[in-house]
């Protein structure tokens, strides 16, 4: 079997592996500590299951261009005793400088992806959902993830906290980190975690993010709400939204779902409000 096979088929099977374990530990959680909803169509589900695969494996394929490309330019880029000022630093200094400067770029790309009506396009997708629970967190479009992810890496390659002298493992465990914990603030959880809520985005925090309309347009932060109170952003009232979801159209099927934002817009693309 070619090594690249054996890479897909072992890709493929930890996909699988993680949502038996997301599922074993999340639904039972949901059932006691969430909202009672309708049951979600069938449909719905198995658009879940498909935007889950494609979320996974999407950045691993397409991601690969792109950070060997930061990755060169790094290296002409970035002045050596950056690089040297980055490396003598303590490793775990490093690590948070990797978590905080990544965190903000990620900020200001999804926050971007909300004011520039082109990318609003995309990102309208992880909007459709209008019950959020935990696999809400891997609804969107490979597009919209993909440029979200670069705002978060590319200043980790121009500071020189990463690249070939700064190593590719505090990206990625960036990376996990945050797509660990979306789990967390999609889920159905009607937890308030008191002065936690000021240190690390929650399930509540993140919920307001996906009211309809309201508050669309805060809490962008994945895992620090302190900078969306930097930036006049937060919003965190004791109660929970209304209702959930966008009123931006969206295609019934997957195909259009994926298409739809390719295609030239019949009219002005509208933004959240």
């Amino acid at each position: 079997m070619h090594p690249s096979l054996n890479e897909f088929v072992g890709a493929v099977v930890r996909l699988c592996v993680w949502l038996v374990l997301l599922t074993a530990v999340f639904v039972p959680l949901e059932r006691y500590f969430g909202e009672r909803h309708a049951p979600r169509p069938r449909r719905e589900r198995w658009h879940d299951i498909v935007y889950y695969v494609i979320s996974s494996l999407v950045p691993v394929v397409v991601l690969g261009v792109p950070t060997a490309l930061l990755a060169v330019a790094a290296q002409h880029l970035v002045p050596s005793w950056l690089i040297a000022a980055v490396q003598s630093l303590p490793g775990l200094v490093r690590l948070a400088l990797v978590f905080v400067v990544g965190e903000i770029g990620f900020y200001w790309g999804h926050r971007l992806s909300h004011e520039i009506p082109w990318l609003w396009r995309f990102h309208a997708v992880h909007h459709s959902t209008e019950q959020l629970y935990f696999l809400a967190n891997t609804r969107t479009h490979p597009v919209d993830m993909v440029v979200t992810r670069l705002f978060g890496l590319v200043p980790l390659y121009l500071l020189g906290l990463a690249g070939p002298d700064a190593g590719a493992a505090a990206p990625v465990l960036l990376l996990i980190v945050g797509l660990v914990w979306g789990f967390f603030i999609h889920s159905n959880l009607r937890w308030r975690l008191g002065p936690l809520e000021w240190l690390v985005s929650t399930p509540a925090f993140h919920h307001w993010h996906h009211s309809r309309n309201d508050h669309i347009n805060r809490n962008y932060a994945s895992t620090l709400p302190v900078l969306d109170r930097i930036f006049g952003t937060h919003y965190l009232p004791r109660h929970w939204p209304a209702e959930y979801g966008t009123d931006t159209p969206q295609a019934d099927s997957m195909s259009g779902q994926l298409l739809d934002p390719l295609l030239p817009a019949r009219s002005p693309a509208s933004q959240p409000k």
